[in-house]
């Protein structure tokens, strides 16, 4: 008894899945900014505690907190360069 094989399209499968990957970085980039708002608050409020304690690390702790906040722009930067 002969069996025969069908493949599937290749082109068809990137596609579906090109489709598939673009519907969920709405979603993903929406949870990355509630998490970083969230994160970024708590920061914020580290800075200004050791601000107002008179800490000396007080500037290196702002810029590790700037340059986090930084990272989240990184979603909308791969947003606009992919055309999402």
């Amino acid at each position: 008894m002969a069996t025969i094989a069908k493949a599937q399209d290749g082109a068809a499968g990137i596609s579906e899945a090109d489709s598939q990957a673009q519907s969920y970085f709405e979603p993903g980039t929406q949870l990355m900014y509630a998490i970083g708002a969230v994160l970024g608050l708590v920061g914020a409020v580290k800075v200004f505690q050791k601000w107002n304690a008179g800490d000396n690390d007080t500037g290196k702790v702002a810029a590790a907190w700037f340059g986090s906040c930084i990272f989240l722009v990184v979603a909308t930067v791969l947003q606009s360069f992919f055309g999402l």
